[in-house]
């Protein structure tokens, strides 16, 4: 006999799977919903990470290991040293001691690569070298570093004889020494394996090095080669105070580590070095306070201290690691602000969407919940059940969003991700139990009208509605007075990169509350037309929901953020595009160093998406009277250059005022500051060839195409003397002329440069890069979000819709009216949410113009050939999410009068039907 415990009695059906059964398609949707939302929050802050990190990396290495190698350095401790002292200072042991405690110390803070980080003892000063086999340019001795790295047989490729060797008895007095030189060395300096190079002593002999063999690095631009690049190759240097420009040749010789205590003997003053490369691929933009702190701390700081306490108090250091940080973080705290005002604005659109998924669900089991609260459900208890169904369907959706965004995007910070994927299920897991739990406060059969023609805001409404408007209003002032927020905090400074959405919240609350208002004008002058369809949509249109709050915030922060991204975008580029074409001074400029040939102009003429060539003389170094500075004189053409300067819109002018007359002086173009100079007499200018010419000036521009600087003269080349006329440049206008057809037709005789690629070569950063795939990205969601919260708006009444067109028919309505009281009906919102987007879109970017600043996003700089960068109105970014807003509105309901027809009448008017 089986005896059954007494305990809680099992429920016949579960709440959780119950539901999820009954309306399986609602709970896909909104795991779908959470699911794209979950990623794109996710993937937005891997991103930032990832071209933070590759921006930071980049800035690095186009930086070069000359400024990015941190150099500790340490010479005599006193100039009483004895040599035998200082020479047991400069022996191997003595250098890698301190060199593995100061690479251990440092390496906790600064993340180094001990793969190209070295130390060694190198002479401070250059030792000529009389020997007079080697290269003399212009007759002058060769100097020479004599450098003892450590590592050189595992940074370089022996190509002819045999690495340097040194016993371990090397003293200053030693007479000779074996060295090693690079291939370059060789080949410049005409030293060969074998070859003894001479260097002077002190108070002794010469010192003589002997090459015993010939390098090849293997990392030519790695930092142990080309923090001091000497060591790679010699280089041409010219004789200081001299006037004829002498130049010498500067080289390296590689002694091994055991020669180091000879250097003493001679005049180059010993120092030992320790160079610490940072490790590129370890940074992370995110770490840059924590990189910079370390940098300063090994150049004066605690990092240094012990630096001093390990290998001697003399070290000093010395690196411009800091100012790359300074230049990147400049550009990071500009560009930051921007990317968080995309991240604002469609963050707010999709927690709005998702609070309207968990509105419509509520509105769609009213009568449902109205119920179990008639029958002592209590509110406690109904959140919860209703918190636990969502979250069943909402948290393996987010998890799953999650992990899409860590495979879509490698890198970045992976907590910001968990949290921002937290968020996202937190909110779609609270959106419905808050919405019922609002509506469903009190017991009620009957819910009471809620429209928006008899809503009455409360006052907590109306607190918060002015709360709203107070930070919309410090928003913008504070973005106005002091700019973006730059530094350390300018990602995070919420309040002022949130001012354009904060403008279209208020919009929205404003709009809302005006919204009655047109409609009851319009309603006298059209119940007046004959048909009934007018008046109806007209009462239908005014007794909308009152939660249209919702949707209308959403689609005003849409179009807000949509309008301003759409701005900086076209601010930007327009910024880079007039930056080229100042740069260049045409769509592609063939330029040389002396007149060009004959026949280049004809040829160049012929290239493919070239329409007209505009020979230009240019003389750089003009010398007006009075030993003033040097003016750059441009002899043109002057119908020709008059067209080129109308297409690119530099400096136009009237053609006919610069022509020479053939008697007096030439006529002028100046910039301001030659005009201020010499005023609108009469002076001569001494061109580059020796010869004079009068001018006068006769107009003022701020710029020209042929010269890009603060002075230029621009003359009628047929006025110019036979040498100075001749051509050396040729400016190239047309469509995308062929850049390779150019290359080939300008041969050897000249340079060709591009206005797309100097174009393309302003996003020389991912941070830029990054940053604006981040921005466009996040401007694309906010409209795809909108459209969603359009389409929910739509949804929510489309069942009562149904049953009004279908009880409609029933009385005589056609088709074609029904599709038109659909569409009459749902346009004011449309119109009101596309002329008040367009309306906040364009005082938003009014307000908040002046301050921003887009130079250093257009061009990586903080200044521009083109000046500063503003930000202005885009018509396009203005007027085309607005018209889309109305379109989809129109085509959605038309679909929705059509469809609603073809399933029939019977079907919506079913008895007990709640609708």
């Amino acid at each position: 006999m089986t005896v059954r415990t007494p305990g809680r009695a099992r429920p016949v059906a579960p709440w959780v799977r119950t539901r999820l059964r009954s309306a399986p398609g609602a709970a896909a949707a909104l795991a779908l919903l959470v699911a794209v939302t979950a990623f794109l929050a996710a993937a937005l802050p891997l991103a930032v990470d990832r071209y933070g990190d590759a921006g930071l990396r980049r800035s690095v290495e186009a930086a070069g290991p000359g400024r990015t190698t941190v150099q500790l350095y340490a010479s005599q401790d006193s100039a009483f040293t004895p040599y035998e002292e200082w020479e047991a200072q400069l022996r191997p042991d003595a250098v890698r001691g301190p060199y593995a405690e100061i690479l251990a110390l440092s390496g906790r803070f600064l993340p180094l690569d001990p793969g190209q980080s070295s130390h060694g003892v190198r002479t401070t000063r250059r030792l000529a070298a009389p020997d007079p086999y080697l290269s003399r340019p212009d007759g002058i001795a060769p100097e020479f570093h004599l450098v003892a790295p450590s590592g050189l047989a595992g940074h370089s490729r022996l190509r002819e004889g045999r690495l340097p060797t040194a016993p371990d008895d090397v003293t200053a007095a030693t007479s000779a020494v074996e060295a090693a030189v690079t291939t370059e060395t060789a080949r410049k300096l005409n030293i060969e394996v074998g070859s003894v190079v001479h260097v002077p002593g002190v108070e002794r002999a010469p010192l003589a090095v002997r090459v015993t063999g010939t390098v090849e690095p293997l990392a030519p631009r790695g930092a142990y080669w080309s923090t001091t690049p000497v060591l790679r190759g010699p280089s041409l240097l010219t004789v200081p105070g001299d006037p004829q420009r002498s130049v010498f040749w500067a080289g390296a010789l590689l002694l091994p580590p055991e020669a180091a205590p000879v250097l003493p003997g001679t005049g180059g003053f010993p120092e030992r070095y320790w160079m610490l490369a940072p490790e590129v691929s370890a940074l992370h933009g995110h770490d840059l306070p924590r990189l910079t702190s370390a940098v300063a701390s090994l150049e004066a700081g605690p990092l240094l201290q012990r630096a001093r306490a390990a290998a001697s108090p003399a070290v000093d250091s010395e690196t411009s690691l800091d100012e790359v940080f300074a230049e990147h973080t400049e550009l990071r705290s500009v560009i930051g602000p921007l990317v968080a005002v995309a991240a604002f604005g469609t963050g707010t659109v999709a927690a709005v969407v998702l609070f309207m998924a968990g509105g419509l669900a509520a509105d769609r089991r009213r009568a449902e919940l109205t119920l179990l609260r008639a029958r002592g459900a209590s509110l406690r208890g109904l959140a919860g059940r209703l918190l636990a169904e969502t979250a069943v369907v909402a948290v393996p959706a987010a998890a799953l969003g999650l992990a899409a965004a860590r495979l879509a995007v490698d890198g970045g910070r992976p907590s910001y991700a968990v949290a921002a994927a937290g968020a996202v299920a937190l909110l779609a897991c609270a959106a419905l139990p808050l919405r019922a739990v609002a509506a469903h406060r009190a017991v009620r059969v009957h819910a009471a009208r809620d429209d928006l023609a008899s809503a009455r805001p409360s006052r907590r409404r109306t607190v918060a509605e002015l709360t709203l408007l107070a930070l919309a209003v410090g928003a913008v002032v504070a973005l106005r007075t002091r700019g973006a927020p730059d530094g350390e905090g300018a990602s995070g400074d919420g309040l002022v990169s949130s001012a354009p959405v904060l403008v279209g919240m208020v919009a929205a609350l404003v709009l809302v509350r005006l919204y009655p208002l047109p409609l009851r004008g319009l309603a006298r002058p059209v119940g007046r037309l004959r048909g009934v369809v007018g008046p109806l949509a007209l009462a239908r249109a005014g007794r909308a929901s009152g939660s249209a709050v919702l949707p209308l915030l959403a689609l005003l922060t849409a179009l807000t953020t949509a309008a301003f991204g759409g701005s900086v975008l076209t601010g930007v580029a327009d910024a880079r595009d007039r930056a080229a074409v100042l740069a260049v001074g045409a769509d592609a400029r063939v330029e040389g160093l002396r007149a060009l040939p004959s026949g280049l102009a004809d040829r160049v003429r012929r290239a493919p998406g070239v329409r007209d060539v505009t020979a230009v003389s240019v003389s750089y170094d003009g010398r007006p009277p009075g030993g003033g500075p040097t003016v750059p004189v441009a002899g043109v053409d002057p119908d020709g250059y008059a067209a080129l300067s109308r297409h690119t819109g530099i400096g136009a002018f009237d053609p006919d005022g610069l022509k020479a007359s053939g008697a007096g002086p030439l006529p002028a173009l100046a910039s301001p500051e030659v005009a201020d100079r010499y005023g609108t007499g009469r002076f001569r200018v001494r061109l580059d060839d020796g010869s004079d010419i009068t001018v006068r000036i006769v107009g003022v521009r701020e710029q020209t195409p042929a010269l890009a600087g603060l002075d230029f003269l621009v003359v009628d080349r047929s006025g110019l003397p036979d040498g100075p006329a001749r051509p050396t440049a040729l400016l190239v206008t047309g469509d995308r002329p062929d850049a390779g057809a150019l290359r080939e037709a300008a041969g050897g005789a000249a340079q060709v440069r591009l206005r797309a690629e100097q174009f393309a070569k302003y996003v020389d950063s991912p941070l830029q890069s990054g940053a604006e795939r981040v921005y466009t990205a996040a401007v694309a969601a906010g409209a795809g979000y909108a459209v969603l919260a359009l389409l929910l708006t739509l949804l929510r009444a489309a069942p009562e819709r149904a049953a009004l067109l279908a009880r409609l028919r029933t009385m005589g309505l056609t088709r074609a009216q029904g599709r038109r009281l659909l569409v009459l009906e749902s346009l004011p919102q449309a119109l009101l949410a596309a002329a008040g987007g367009t309306v906040t879109a364009w005082a938003a970017v009014r307000l908040l113009s002046p301050g921003i600043d887009l130079t250093t996003v257009a061009v990586s700089a903080s200044s521009s050939p083109a000046g500063r960068a503003a930000l202005r109105t885009d018509p396009v970014s203005l007027l085309v999410p607005a018209l889309t807003v109305v379109a989809l509105t129109v085509g959605i309901a038309a679909a929705q009068a059509w469809w609603t027809g073809r399933r029939g009448a019977v079907r919506e008017l079913r008895a007990g039907d709640a609708r």
